[in-house]
């Protein structure tokens, strides 16, 4: 099996000053290349890179598990230690929660942690983990 590869994603911000606070500061994640439109972040691992443009005015959402989830969302799939640890840093900073960090299907197949917030543009992003990689894929049988 291959070895798992970064991914790379750009999404659109209003405000490169609140989006690289809201990165670097409350997510934590190390700031790589910046440009006067642009600035790239180590998310896990992964680069993701903000672009000024102009936003759309509203998400639409889907219903997941009794839950309003954002149709256009990106995230990262972490260990359970590591989730846990993000959703007590994100209570400390008093980020405002979209969905609030809980257990989603619990004791189904793709039982996982999941939690949802926005940053200063209002980017969906969702963070989740499975107690058992294996479970990430799983179909109901």
């Amino acid at each position: 099996m291959a070895m798992l590869r970064p991914f790379h994603v750009a999404f659109p911000v209003y405000d490169l000053g609140s989006t690289r606070h809201f990165y670097e500061t409350v997510l934590g994640c190390p700031v790589g290349r910046t440009a006067a439109t642009w600035i790239d972040f180590n998310l896990f691992g992964h680069q993701i890179t903000a672009h000024l443009a102009t936003l759309p005015a509203a998400i639409p959402t889907n219903a997941v598990d009794g839950q309003k989830v954002p149709v256009s969302h990106w995230g990262v799939i972490l260990t359970p230690p590591e989730w846990h640890a993000l959703a007590e840093r994100l209570r400390q900073a008093q980020v405002e929660f979209l969905i609030e960090p809980y257990q989603r299907f619990a004791g189904q197949v793709g039982e996982q942690f999941t939690l949802f917030i926005t940053d200063p543009s209002g980017n969906a992003l969702e963070f989740k983990a499975f107690a058992q990689d294996a479970s990430i894929f799983a179909q109901e049988a």
